[in-house]
């Protein structure tokens, strides 16, 4: 038997058992997801006006 498979042919005992969140723990989680998604909105919002302002320059820029 080798040794980097030796112990895989039992079953897993965390896979086995159901999985259980707390109501708070679910609530926290939204929450950091809330977060996230805010975060990475902001940086679009961001992003696109750093975008708007950067043609508005170059096309007041003279030829």
């Amino acid at each position: 038997m080798s040794m980097l498979t030796h112990g895989l042919e039992q079953p897993v005992a965390w896979a086995e058992r159901p999985m259980r969140i707390l109501t708070a723990r679910k609530a926290q989680l939204k929450r950091l997801a809330l977060g996230a998604l805010t975060l990475l909105s902001m940086g679009s919002v961001l992003t696109a006006l750093i975008a708007l302002r950067t043609a508005i320059y170059v096309w007041r820029l003279p030829a």
